[in-house]
């Protein structure tokens, strides 16, 4: 692909990728296996939910279920960075913070070879926004948001704006957003006049995305509480109107009806990194991925992204996740990514479909069902995010969900075999209770989770590597 991409800082010419055949594996680890050099051993509920790249695509943070930020380890001839470089960055293992983590964003400019923008935003529960400094995890700056009762929130989603000089932090029913350059407290915008009312965009705010244009300086809000026949759970915001919707999407006339508004949690919103009036939206326990066009009638999507109904891998489909499983748009914004629970990779051709231009276009009987041009096994569990490298044509993958199947894992030496057998006494045993048949056996041990498949892996969409096709399969 040799269009070029506009972004608020600077032109770049985005990847090539090969989707004729699937990608080469080029590089994987388990993230919960312990590694030399480190402190921690191996823990068997420990995975990463998600993980997003460096905007340089120097470095790559995970969010990890045991309240740390980890910097993955990936080869540095893959990600075009110099030894010079890696070796003057040193990042750290692990970040650990003192509670679990809801949501965190890089900064926009931040890059590996730039130690004063190296930074990221984190939201930690019942902490006040933090502005970390990747390199070594030192707080730079907090960002407060108090409620009513003086207690701190810590907001579900966070975004910069293009100009990369404010912050929007959503919670429930408000959006807070913070000057970078004056940490403390921020402005308010409230997304619903009060909590009785049914106008606005009610509940926690889950998502938030700008349309990566610097001049119409829209965003999009999504709310966990699903669409009604009141209200629709997206709205389209400009920074220029405040806390007024210009549009809530999936909605009759672009009004507060839910018209066409998908019953369901909204998990994310993306906007077209090459063309910034289409949003994309997933949502929670739904396979599918929307898609809108803010030029026409936002009342019903102009393309739906359906995943294959039969598991790619040949096994049972479980039951819907409320885990999210987040997607990604490569910079070109020509192809979409996205995991499934079951460790299955999608690729879709987001050119597939004409664009319709304009609001006068003509729209078709009903909204397109895409189906992906590409699957391929990727792990052996849920597949929480993908992320494209933004200059290189690679995909990050990372897997894990908690499983409480099965026995609860037994650890420690052998001086813990007698609270053990104390814990799992057989009933009956104890002649103090007589009236109990012998020979069951209770456990008094809290089940522990467990992630079948905590691993890290690295795609490469070009063929000079080989690789093992029997595991990996191709629709389209």
């Amino acid at each position: 692909m040799d269009q070029e991409t506009e972004y608020g800082y600077g032109t770049l010419t985005p990847p090539a990728y090969d989707m004729t055949q699937p990608p080469d594996e080029v590089h994987s680890y388990p993230i919960n296996g312990g590694q030399s050099g480190e402190e921690r051993p191996g823990d068997p509920s420990v995975f990463a939910r998600m993980a997003k790249w460096c905007p340089d695509g120097s470095a790559a943070l995970a969010q990890c279920e045991d309240r740390t930020f980890r910097f993955l380890q990936l080869p540095a001839e893959l990600l075009g960075i110099t030894a010079e470089c890696t070796a003057h960055a040193s990042l750290p293992g692990y970040l650990t913070q003192s509670a679990p983590i809801l949501d965190y964003a890089w900064y926009p400019a931040a890059s590996i070879r730039d130690p004063a923008s190296f930074c990221f935003v984190a939201s930690v529960r019942e902490c006040p926004v933090k502005l970390l400094d990747a390199s070594d995890g030192r707080l730079r700056a907090s960002y407060r948001i108090v409620d009513h009762r003086e207690r701190q929130i810590a907001p579900h989603s966070l975004a910069f704006n293009v100009s990369a000089n404010r912050l929007y932090c959503g919670f429930e029913d408000a959006i807070e957003v913070f000057d970078i350059n004056c940490p403390g407290e921020g402005t308010r915008l409230h997304t619903t006049p009060s909590k009785k009312s049914r106008d606005g965009l009610k509940g926690i705010i889950s998502a938030l995305s700008f349309a990566p244009d610097t001049s119409s300086g829209l965003y999009a809000a999504g709310s966990l509480s699903p669409s009604s026949p009141s209200s629709s759970n997206i709205a389209i915001f400009s920074e220029d109107t405040g806390e007024v919707p210009v549009m809530f999407v999936g909605a009759e006339g672009g009004r507060h009806g839910a018209g066409h508004g998908v019953r369901a949690s909204v998990s994310q919103l993306m906007f077209n990194p090459a063309r910034p009036y289409l949003l994309y939206a997933s949502f929670r326990r739904m396979d599918s991925i929307f898609c809108w066009d803010l030029r026409a009638d936002v009342g019903e999507p102009v393309e739906i992204f359906s995943r294959a109904a039969v598991p790619i891998n040949a096994k049972g489909r479980r039951a819907a996740t409320n885990q999210r499983l987040r997607f990604d748009i490569d910079y070109g914004g020509r192809w979409l990514s996205v995991g499934d629970q079951d460790g299955g990779i999608s690729v879709f051709d987001l050119a597939a479909q004409p664009d319709r231009a304009g609001e006068n276009a003509p729209r078709p009987s009903s909204t397109p069902r895409t189906t992906p041009i590409m699957q391929f096994d990727g792990h052996r569990d849920a597949v929480g995010s993908v992320a494209f490298h933004p200059i290189r044509p690679l995909l990050l993958s990372v897997s894990g969900s908690r499983h409480f199947e099965g026995p609860a894992p037994v650890s420690g030496a052998s001086s813990d075999s007698d609270d053990e057998s104390a814990e799992d006494e057989p009933v009956g045993a104890n002649p103090a209770k007589p009236w109990k048949s012998p020979g069951v056996t209770i456990s008094r041990r809290r089940p522990q989770p467990v992630a079948l498949d905590a691993s890290v892996k690295l795609w490469r969409f070009e063929h000079s590597l080989s690789f093992d096709d029997s595991t990996t399969h191709i629709q389209g």
